[in-house]
């Protein structure tokens, strides 16, 4: 199984679904309004998060049954079936708790216009069977990672996704506008998803075989998800409490400066997000040698890709804001998103020993990292913010994703070569930074310089390629053959 063509799937399942949703969103404002809307998007979002009821199990899973590859199909399926019945539970368990909680934010702290609210509290029950729903949904996508069906997971994803968007809108034009009628079509096709997932993991992983629960492994992957969990958690919330201390420490308008290019330069973890999805299987699958040299190819492949597109990123980032937004808004964002940009250069390259690390068995070690930079972090945050304002926000997460990358890199064992490797791309981006210092975006001066500085990245690119390239197209990351 090629880990270039799984990554293509990857990448292909996350691009689609954006598309899809850029086409249905005005469709979705003209037809059931803004208020309605809003609240869709709140529940949306909560299905997207009711993930975290399982505590990770779904990673735990993908990694035991990837590293199971060569036991017997009995052993796959019984830490399957373990992993299921713990996640039904969880799930039937966070729907229990999550009831209570919607029911009052919806009744009391969520501001609607009073003739909406026994509609929103009509429909807030389903969300009890959307946790299950979500946590059962982690395991068997865990499964098919864990056996490297790419294709088939990707496949589901992309079709449940564009149905997701798609069937409520349907419903809203034959039934009404109704949230007790949106909410039920959008959790039909969850379960229509749930049941194809598991008629693929059927094929692939427990088929012919009973389900059994088994104490001793239900108990490794608790562990093993419980760090994950801890991971998942920490890691969001420090990307999502600087938006709260920035509008704590200056304003509103300012937490729009900075948020608008951070979920543009965001979007670049796409790639690295697909290729770290299909290694992660394979990582658990390899001996250590075998995985040393993945990481370093697949480090490679990253740098090759993702250099020239955040370079252009920081050359095109001011003029492409000002058509977006504005000029004015450009003006006072671009730097910001610039560096924001560097720091998703880094976070992108760190997917690398966090996968790695992950598929040894050892999230503890990938959680802790994440706890020892929390308090450092906000310190940096507040003192960039003190002293260089905007920039200074997106100069301490880009340090902070940095020192993640190190910490994770040394973990692994892989920081040496990293190190090695960056050295180039990384004076190549200060160039890109030197540019938007120098000249205006369209001006002679600034097509010189850009030219020259494509020529030289073209150069250094080729020559990357030639000693590397060519045996990630033609051997595809062929394992070790045992």
């Amino acid at each position: 199984m090629s880990i270039k063509r799984n990554t293509t799937y990857n990448l292909l399942g996350s691009i689609l679904p954006l598309a899809v949703s850029l086409f249905t969103t005005p469709i979705y404002l003209s037809l059931i309004g803004e208020a309605r809307y809003g609240v869709l998007a709140i529940v949306w979002l909560l299905l997207g998060y009711f993930g975290l009821f399982d505590l990770g199990l779904g990673r735990a899973t993908a990694q035991r049954i990837a590293a199971l590859r060569d036991s017997t199909d009995g052993e796959r399926a019984k830490t399957f079936w373990t992993a299921l019945i713990l996640n039904m539970g969880l799930g039937v368990g966070g729907g229990v708790l999550i009831w209570p909680v919607a029911s009052y934010f919806f009744a009391h702290i969520f501001k609607i216009d009073e003739a909406l609210r026994p509609e929103v509290q009509a429909a807030v029950p389903w969300l009890i069977l959307a946790v299950p729903m979500a946590t059962l949904s982690g395991v068997l996508s865990g499964a098919l990672q864990g056996r490297e069906r790419f294709f088939e997971l990707n496949v589901v994803s992309v079709f449940g996704t564009i149905l997701f968007q798609i069937l409520p809108l349907a419903a809203a034009m034959l039934l009404g506008a109704d949230l007790g009628v949106l909410l039920p079509a959008a959790l039909c096709t969850r379960l229509l998803t749930l049941l194809i997932l598991f008629w693929r993991c059927w094929q692939h992983v427990f088929r012919d075989y009973t389900p059994t629960f088994a104490k001793a492994q239900a108990g490794q992957l608790l562990r093993f998800g419980g760090w994950v969990t801890l991971s998942s958690f920490v890691s969001p919330m420090m990307v999502i409490l600087d938006r709260f201390i920035i509008g704590a420490m200056s304003s509103a308008k300012d937490v729009t400066i900075y948020t608008v290019p951070f979920q543009l330069s965001e979007r670049s973890v796409l790639i690295s997000s697909a290729l770290n999805s299909a290694l992660f299987p394979r990582f658990a699958a390899v001996g250590f040698e075998e995985e040393q040299r993945l990481a370093n190819n697949g480090l490679r492949v990253l740098v090759t890709v993702m250099t020239p597109l955040v370079a252009a990123g920081i050359l095109l980032m001011e003029p492409f804001l000002g058509w977006w937004i504005s000029p004015a808004f450009a003006q006072e964002s671009a730097r910001v998103g610039q560096v924001i940009l560097l720091g998703f250069w880094f976070n992108s390259l760190a997917g690398i020993p966090y996968a790695q690390l992950q598929a040894r068995g050892r999230p503890d070690l990938v959680a802790k990292c994440h706890l020892m930079e929390v308090l450092p972090y906000f310190g940096l945050l507040y003192l960039g913010l003190s002293n260089v304002g905007l920039v200074g926000a997106a100069m301490a997460f880009s340090l902070r994703v940095f020192i993640d990358f190190a910490l994770l890199a040394g973990l692994a064992g892989i920081l040496k070569q990293s190190f090695h490797l960056l050295l180039v791309p990384v004076l190549l981006l200060e160039a890109a930074f030197w540019i938007t210092t120098q000249a205006s975006f369209g001006q002679p001066d600034w097509l010189a310089l850009v030219s020259v500085y494509l020529l030289v990245t073209t150069l250094l690119g080729w020559r990357e390629t030639t000693s590397f390239m060519k045996t990630f197209i033609f051997t595809r990351f062929k394992p070790c053959t045992h």
